[in-house]
């Protein structure tokens, strides 16, 4: 599925991607594009069913994982830095485990662990979203019953991957997201206690660990 995306930075620079969560599109990384564009080319794509992208007749974390592998084929990005937030964090490491050769340094914020979760599936609001609906409840109820082998992919992960933990205000249990960057060969965990939008709530804070992990695997 062809997806839009907006690029930062300077071309001709090591590449990174950022990927939204459930509900949003790329402009949620609005807060931290700035700072990371003046050191990498920062890609920021809209999933599907999200933003510019248009919708899709289904959605699940597999589909999003293939579609990432084609938005990277495209573009030829061999190993590019992939940085998730929650559902785009589910699509990252299924296609870090899936697809090696597109994968570098990982960046998993708030992931939904791949254990059973009890998230409930809101009514649709009045009026216009900016998403597709049938994206939203989908993917909720995938979270809600994750696929069985998903947990076992993490094992298959050979790139250096950080999960970053939101902390108690976080709906999803951090010692399930300890437990993915345990699983991880070279997973690391860490926690900003800010909530689930790491990114936004700390922006500063997120990306000095973001840069310092970075640092450390390249």
């Amino acid at each position: 599925m062809r997806l839009e995306f907006r690029s930062h930075g300077p071309h001709g620079g090591e590449p990174l991607v950022l990927l939204h969560g459930l509900t949003s599109d790329g402009s949620s990384f609005d807060g931290v594009v700035g700072a990371l564009a003046e050191r990498w080319r920062v890609y920021v794509p809209d999933q599907r069913g999200h933003g510019q992208t248009g919708p899709a007749d289904a959605y699940t974390f597999e589909l999003l994982a293939a579609d990432l592998g084609e938005f990277l084929d495209a573009r030829d990005l061999t190993a590019p830095i992939l940085v998730g937030h929650s559902m785009g964090a589910v699509a990252t490491y299924l296609h870090a485990a899936r697809r090696p050769d597109r994968a570098g340094p990982l960046v998993l914020v708030e992931p939904p662990p791949p254990f059973p979760q009890y998230r409930p599936i809101p009514e649709r609001p009045d009026g216009p979203i900016e998403y597709d609906w049938a994206a939203r409840v989908a993917l909720v109820e995938q979270v809600n019953s994750p696929g069985p082998g998903w947990l076992d992919e993490l094992d298959a992960i050979r790139a250096p991957a950080l999960v970053v933990g939101g902390g108690p205000a976080s709906p999803f249990p951090q010692d399930q997201m300890r437990a993915m960057a345990d699983r991880m060969p070279r997973g690391a965990f860490q926690e900003i206690p800010v909530g689930h939008g790491v990114h936004r709530e700390a922006p500063t804070e997120f990306v000095a660990a973001l840069t310092a992990f970075l640092d450390q695997k390249h």
